[in-house]
Formats: structure tokens, C-alpha cells, sequence
């Protein structure tokens, strides 16, 4: 079901501030930035291998990053694994007792299908699944 980390993610109050640390002082590559309008961010993508680093800003106070920052500061927002049916995994989660934060999956940055498993229910980590957007199941 897991084809691999597909990136972590981490908070930043100002994505200004934080892509010269990544591109500059680690030498990342930066794919790109994007804004996700109905989840209240702006990302900025960094490839490192097979993987990424995704640094999030939130856009609005009241958003899931804008709270979690204010909660508990810049850092290690999330961990994302890649699947190949983001609502299959969802599905199999819930069936475990997991609790799910997303009961289907939504569009994410690059237009990956998304869902989230709820940190209470998976030892304090927000846990993404993540479906490249051009997969149909």
C-alpha cells in the first residue's frame, strides 16, 4: 500500500524567510511554490532524492498550519506516505480504528489526491497519504 515518503512537511510563519535556508545554505533543489486556497497555505516544494520537503506557510491565522504554529511553533508539521489509492487507504486506516481527519480524499499541492490520519491516532503524528493527481481508482 506505502510506495515511499512521499515528502515531510514543515511550518514556517514566511515561506520568504525559509526557501533561502533550504536552496541556498542545504543546496535543495526548489521545484516550485504553489498556494492551496481551500487548505489556507502557500508551499514551497525542495526534492531531496526520491522524496520532499514540503515548507508550509499558512495564509490565514484560522488555518490548520496558522493554528499549529501558534500552538507549537515552526517545525515538523506532518509525515506523507505515497499510495496508490488514497481512498483505499483512508478506508483501510478507518477499518484499523484509526481515526481519520479526511473520510475521502481532497486536492493537495501538484494536484495529489490527499488525506489525513489524526495525530491522536497515530502517536502524535499528523499522517498524510498522498495519490498522484493523473491515478484514477
Amino acid at each position: 500500500m506505502i510506495r515511499r515518503i512521499q515528502h515531510i512537511g514543515v511550518a514556517v510563519r514566511s515561506l520568504q524567510e525559509a526557501i533561502p535556508f533550504y536552496r541556498d545554505v542545504l543546496g535543495l533543489e526548489l521545484v516550485g511554490t504553489e498556494e492551496v486556497a481551500d487548505q489556507k497555505i502557500r508551499a514551497a516544494v525542495f526534492r531531496v532524492g526520491e522524496s520532499s520537503i514540503e515548507v508550509i506557510e499558512s495564509t490565514a491565522p484560522d488555518g490548520p498550519v496558522g493554528k499549529f504554529i501558534e500552538k507549537n511553533g515552526e517545525g515538523i508539521h506532518h509525515l506523507c506516505f505515497e499510495v496508490g489509492d488514497a481512498a483505499a487507504a483512508l478506508s483501510h486506516a478507518k477499518g484499523k480504528g484509526i481515526r481519520l481527519i479526511d473520510e475521502t480524499p481532497r486536492t493537495g499541492v501538484h494536484g495529489m489526491r490527499v488525506g489525513f490520519l489524526h495525530p491522536k491516532s497515530t502517536f502524535g503524528v499528523l499522517t498524510e497519504f498522498a495519490q498522484e493527481g493523473d491515478e484514477e481508482h
